[in-house]
């Protein structure tokens, strides 16, 4: 198995198998990822919580899950994204134990701009395939997201 992106390598009538594509595919996204945060002083985790809070507000355990860090992590993610003014902690009002987490406007701009940049970054990753190729491309990443969330969440298909 590929461990190390070497896209640039491969000759053009090299095929992968399915395994190599897509962790070389990761890397690739990975990049993006990490150059974007670079330009933002985020790491690749605290762009995944950003990315997780924009459109809502969530609460610690939801986040550890997502992000699959345990909870002295998160609370010290989301500690630093506080401390930079991108976050806000609040009581949930329906526990009083728990709390919600939630962006700041400093870190819904900071998370629209950094998302519009990964998402140009990203589709120029896919620039050269014709249209219906890119739409078969979002369906099945979709589809292979989509059954990863359903079996972290111990739902199964009927083919398992």
């Amino acid at each position: 198995m590929t461990t190390e992106p070497t896209p640039a390598g491969l000759a053009d009538d090299q095929p992968l198998d399915t395994v190599d594509a897509l962790v070389q595919l990761s890397f690739l996204v990975q990049r993006v990822l990490t150059a974007v945060g670079g330009e933002h002083d985020l790491s690749v985790i605290q762009i995944r919580l950003l990315g997780i809070l924009r459109d809502r507000q969530a609460g610690m355990l939801e986040l550890g899950g997502h992000l699959g860090l345990d909870k002295s992590s998160m609370t010290g993610l989301v500690a630093r994204a506080e401390k930079r003014g991108l976050v806000r902690r609040s009581p949930s009002p329906h526990d009083g134990r728990a709390v919600l987490v939630s962006l700041t406007p400093l870190g819904a701009e900071l998370t629209a701009g950094a998302a519009d940049e990964i998402g140009r970054r990203v589709t120029a990753l896919t620039a050269h395939l014709p249209p219906g190729e890119r739409e078969v491309l979002t369906r099945l990443a979709g589809t292979l997201v989509s059954g990863s969330a359903h079996r972290s969440r111990g739902v199964t298909s009927p083919d398992s």
